[in-house]
């Protein structure tokens, strides 16, 4: 595959989406790993008790935008009641710190009383997100982002391809991401009832699937596979499956988790970093970018132990080989900004910018990462200012 850029030299693209470009993303996935045994990582990583301390932290490093979640399943634990006393101090904290927040509506969690499979799931969902929208303006949030669904293709894959966390399902992911599909559309058009100016950030991984030189034969399908990566973002434009009523301007701002794994060989053999048929990252963002032009916002990316810290220096010089041909990358979100205890055996979770809380609620912070932040922010913020 060529590592030639796909776009055109021009003017280099100035970022001025997010109150900051450097940003954190709170881990606060709801999913349940086993039926009737659901995972809060807002609880376990011990965000709920430190909201004040946490954005703070993240102001103090000069992260003044960050990801967030609501928990539905607290939220509606009674069909259609919605009790926000999960979600409200949220807010507040957000508010004393000054941090803009790019709030999760669902991530891989949804109320124990729901069928995902059901459309009234799409209508609660729907009715859940006006709601939250309205709670916001009453609480005098002004142009509010959102993330109505989190990673629609991995969730689907996961839950309903593999039984990895619910719906605990195989075989039916296609199905699956049509009908989340679904809903984050209903959600999008009943927060727009509200804010018609809100702004989505519609989160999927962003990977890379080759064929190895070994089995040529693949390449149709590794091609395929690397193709549906965009499924999801396609059909809520309404290019693919129309009948789901995606529009173009439901396709807003394209948020991508990207980590050191996210390449491999077909069907599913590990490329490792030196491969050379790993294709960079700027390759990867002037593809999506060649296919949707759309804002782009690295969403979630992060590696392990030490590793970290070299990650974040690539990351940051692939973003910036993107920016100076014109691909609009609005930002990079560190995750998870706080550590938590993995919540899968079979799951490592990336190096964290602060660690978890000693009994005193203070974080450790990883002095090589905060470091190459800090030099990563003055960088771009002169390449701003000189561009």
């Amino acid at each position: 595959m060529s590592h030639h850029p796909l776009t055109d030299a021009r003017q280099r693209h100035h970022p001025s989406l997010f109150r900051s470009f450097f940003q954190g993303s709170f881990p606060c996935s709801t999913a349940c790993r086993t039926p009737g045994k659901r995972l809060d990582m807002v609880i376990s990583s011990g965000h709920d008790m430190l909201l004040e301390k946490d954005y703070a932290a993240l102001a103090e490093q000069h992260l003044f935008t960050a990801r967030d979640g609501a928990r539905w399943h607290l939220i509606e634990k009674i069909p259609n009641q919605y009790d926000w006393q999960s979600f409200l101090p949220m807010i507040a904290a957000a508010q004393r710190q000054n941090l803009q927040i790019i709030w999760e509506l669902a991530h891989f969690g949804y109320p124990d009383h729901l069928n995902i499979w059901k459309a009234e799931f799409v209508d609660h969902f729907s009715r859940f997100a006006r709601a939250m929208a309205q709670l916001m303006r009453d609480e005098g949030i002004e142009q509010p982002f959102f993330t109505p669904v989190n990673q629609i293709s991995f969730w689907s894959w996961a839950g309903a391809d593999v039984a990895w966390f619910n719906p605990h399902a195989a075989g039916r992911g296609k199905e699956l991401k049509r009908q989340l599909v679904r809903a984050s559309l209903a959600a999008i058009h009943a927060i727009r009832e509200v804010y018609p100016d809100a702004r989505f950030v519609l989160t999927d991984p962003l990977v890379q699937i080759a064929h190895h030189a070994d089995n040529p034969d693949s390449k149709p399908y590794a091609d395929a596979q690397h193709q549906a990566q965009f499924e999801a973002w396609d059909m809520l434009a309404g290019r693919l499956d129309k009948e789901l009523g995606g529009s173009e301007d439901c396709l807003d701002i394209l948020g991508l988790n990207y980590y050191p794994d996210n390449h491999w060989f077909f069907p599913d053999r590990p490329m490792s970093l030196d491969d050379p048929a790993r294709v960079p990252l700027h390759i990867l963002l002037a593809q999506c970018w060649q296919r949707f032009q759309r804002p782009m916002l690295i969403a979630e990316t992060g590696a392990e132990g030490e590793a970290r810290a070299p990650w974040l220096q690539e990351i940051s010089e692939n973003v910036a080989v993107a920016l100076d041909q014109g691909i609009a990358v609005e930002g990079v979100s560190l995750y998870p900004v706080v550590e938590y205890p993995a919540w899968a055996d079979d799951r490592r979770s990336p190096g964290p910018l602060f660690g978890l809380a000693d009994p005193n609620g203070n974080r450790n912070l990883h002095e090589a990462l905060a470091l190459v932040l800090r030099s990563q922010q003055i960088k771009f913020t002169r390449r701003d200012q000189t561009g």
